[in-house]
């Protein structure tokens, strides 16, 4: 048996909560897929997926399915201490071929920075696979043009979820996903 999704969604969250599990819980509940038994895979963007909204993709789940995710995932019990979780997502010019989803869980990033380095990493693991020529230690921006311009790469995105500790020391917990679908 095969199971090659074609339909995606993201989605992200944050919760806060004296425990720790609980705060992932309020995080997941944040994200609207608390209901959900999800299993965690690599980071492979399906090829001819069809990315939906979050709303179109809730209608696909239901209490206890096992649902099959890219998550990223951060917390914190240190008062104002800076957390993000961040999904990126690079796309090939042929749809017929796979892209790539990549996961950063950092501390002291802000959403911005955590959400472009993590579409590098995703457009960067595009990129080798694809065979285009670039040098690894130019700025993201750079490189992102040279992805862009050999016309393989048609798109590239993130999506981050950050968050700074809880003031009184509650557990902070963020989680950013990439839900797959049949």
């Amino acid at each position: 048996m095969t199971f090659v999704p074609s339909k995606i969604f993201f989605t992200k969250g944050v919760g806060r909560h004296r425990e720790y599990l609980s705060s992932f819980e309020l995080a997941l509940r944040d994200a609207k897929i608390e209901k959900c038994n999800l299993v965690t895979v690599s980071s492979i963007y399906p090829p001819s997926c069809k990315r939906i909204s979050i709303e179109e993709g809730l209608k696909h789940l239901s209490p206890g399915q096992i649902t099959f995710c890219v998550m990223a995932r951060n917390s914190t019990n240190e008062r104002n201490r800076l957390i993000a979780s961040s999904i990126g997502v690079a796309l090939p010019a042929d749809a017929s071929q796979y892209g790539y989803l990549s996961e950063h869980h950092p501390y002291g990033e802000t959403a911005e920075y955590a959400g472009e380095y993590a579409e590098d990493l995703a457009a960067t693991m595009l990129a080798t696979t694809l065979g285009i020529e670039f040098d690894s230690n130019t700025a993201w921006d750079e490189r992102e043009e040279v992805y862009k311009m050999s016309g393989k790469i048609v798109k590239s995105f993130n999506v981050t979820q950050s968050a700074e500790g809880d003031k009184n020391g509650l557990w902070t917990t963020v989680i950013s996903a990439a839900i797959l679908l049949p």
